[in-house]
C-alpha cells in the first residue's frame, strides 16, 4: 500500500524537476537565440555597456555655459507667443467666416490674414530654432545638455508606453470579465488570460515607445550640429541603450509573471 506522505513528496520532487527543466530550456533557448541573431545580441550587450558607463554627460565649462546662456537669452519667446496668439485668432476668424463649400470676400480676406500670420509665426519659430541650435552646438552633443535632452525624450515616451499598457489592460480586464461571466469560465482561466493580455499590452506599448523614440532621436541629434561621425556614434549608442533598457524591463516583467504563475501552479499541485 502506497504511503500518502511518499506520494506527496514524489509530486513535489516532480514539480521541482519540472521547474529545473523549464529553467534549462530557457537558458538553452537564450543561447540559441544569441548564436542565431548576433546583431541583436551584440546590440543588446553594447546597450547594457552604455547604460553602465554612461553618466549625465560632460559638464559645461565656464566659457561654454556663458556662451550657451547668452545665445539662449537672445531667443524672443514673447514675440513667438504673441505671433502664435495672432495666428490663433486669425485661424478662428477664417474658420468662422468659411462656409461648407464656399468662401466669400470676407472669408478670403480672413484667409489671407491667417496665411500672413502663419508665415510670421513660422519665421519666428525658425529663427528661434536656429538660435537654439547654435546654443546646443556650443554645448556639444555629449554634454550634460545633449545627454539630458535625450534622456528626457526617452523617459517621456517610456512612461507614455506604460500608461498606454495600463489603460488598455484596464479596458481588457473589464471586457474579458464580461465575456468570462457569459461563458461561465473559472477564475483561474480568467486570470491566466488576463495575465497574457497584460504582457501583450506592455510589450506593444513599450516597443511602440522605443520605435517612436528612435525615429525622433535623429532630429535631436541634428539640432546640435555635430559632425557625421559623432552623430552616427551617438545615435547608435543611444538607440542600443534604449533597446537594452526596454528589453531588460520586459524580461523582468516576463520573469515575474512566469515566477508567479509557476509558484501558483506549484501550490495547486502540492495541494
Amino acid at each position: 500500500m502506497n504511503n500518502p506522505y511518499n506520494q506527496q513528496q514524489q509530486r513535489q520532487d516532480e514539480i521541482v524537476l519540472d521547474g529545473t527543466n523549464v529553467t534549462t530550456l530557457i537558458v538553452a533557448g537564450a543561447k540559441s537565440f544569441a548564436k542565431k541573431h548576433k546583431v541583436i545580441s551584440g546590440s543588446y550587450l553594447f546597450g547594457i555597456l552604455i547604460l553602465l558607463i554612461a553618466g549625465s554627460g560632460t559638464k559645461l565649462s565656464i566659457d561654454q555655459r556663458r556662451q550657451y546662456d547668452h545665445i539662449m537669452s537672445t531667443i524672443d519667446l514673447n514675440a513667438e507667443h504673441n505671433a502664435s496668439v495672432r495666428y490663433g485668432h486669425a485661424y478662428h476668424a477664417y474658420k468662422s467666416s468659411k462656409g461648407w463649400f464656399t468662401c466669400d470676400s470676407l472669408c478670403q480676406r480672413n484667409k489671407e490674414h491667417m496665411q500672413r500670420a502663419e508665415a510670421d509665426l513660422n519665421i519666428l519659430r525658425k529663427e528661434g530654432y536656429n538660435r537654439m541650435s547654435d546654443a546646443k552646438a556650443v554645448a556639444g552633443l555629449f554634454s550634460e545638455v545633449g545627454v539630458g535632452e535625450v534622456k528626457d525624450s526617452f523617459w517621456e515616451y517610456f512612461y507614455a508606453g506604460k500608461n498606454f499598457a495600463k489603460r488598455q489592460s484596464m479596458w481588457d480586464a473589464m471586457f474579458m470579465g464580461m465575456r468570462s461571466m457569459s461563458r461561465d469560465e473559472s477564475m483561474v482561466e480568467y486570470m491566466l488570460k488576463m495575465l497574457i493580455q497584460v504582457l501583450i499590452n506592455f510589450s506593444l506599448g513599450l516597443l511602440m515607445a522605443l520605435v517612436i523614440f528612435i525615429f525622433g532621436l535623429w532630429s535631436i541629434i541634428k539640432s546640435y550640429q555635430p559632425n557625421p561621425l559623432t552623430a552616427v556614434a551617438f545615435f547608435l549608442s543611444a538607440a542600443c541603450a534604449a533597446f537594452a533598457f526596454v528589453s531588460t524591463y520586459l524580461f523582468l516583467v516576463y520573469g515575474a509573471a512566469a515566477g508567479g504563475f509557476y509558484g501558483a501552479a506549484k501550490n495547486i499541485s502540492a495541494n
